[in-house]
């Protein structure tokens, strides 16, 4: 299971507006430098620590909702921060994957909220309600960049990176979608 990545988005603070990189990178335990989450703020900094380093969400999800809402609805409208494209991120929930360089842990699914709504004007909860993405945690560090290979690794190859297996494996949390 391998997809690529095709934008990558941050902001500085809560409710900024999404900012474009080629590439950026990520840190251990914290998320992306210079996004909100990493610096300590964003509107949902109070969740658990896994669930707020990196969002990631499928391009093709994002075209999939805008038509179901009816509106030109691009990836940075979503508020996501990695988009991909050829892989099915919510498969990735409880498991390690790399994009790039980076090891990545696959915390919960990311339904849209209100707030996200608030932001664009546009009524988004049911056409993002099961393609909102994904959160996840950064257990390596490195760079992601726009054209990054996004794949499934073992557990094993988790471990020789530094990531907690067995009995200290992080454990997904589940969310309901609407």
């Amino acid at each position: 299971m391998t997809g690529r990545v095709r934008e990558i988005w941050t902001a500085p603070s809560a409710a900024a507006p999404m900012v474009r990189l080629p590439a950026v990178t990520a840190l251990p335990g914290v998320g992306l430098s210079g996004d909100r989450y990493a610096l300590g703020g964003g509107t949902w900094a109070a969740y658990p620590q896994l669930e707020k380093q990196v969002t990631l969400i499928d391009a093709d999800e994002v075209a999939a909702a805008g038509r179901v809402a009816g509106v030109a609805l691009s990836p940075a409208d979503t508020r996501r921060n990695v988009v991909t494209g050829g892989i099915d991120l919510p498969g990735l929930v409880g498991r390690y994957f790399t994009v790039g360089e980076v090891l990545l842990f696959g915390a919960k699914r990311c339904p849209p909220c209100r707030h996200l709504e608030l932001l664009t004007g546009h009524k988004l909860i049911k056409a993002l309600a099961s393609r909102g993405g994904i959160n996840a945690a950064v257990f390596a560090g490195g760079r992601i960049g726009e054209g990054d290979v996004v794949q499934v690794v073992t557990d094993e190859e988790a471990a020789r990176r530094g990531a907690p297996v067995g009995a200290d494996r992080p454990v997904p949390r589940i969310v309901a979608l609407g």
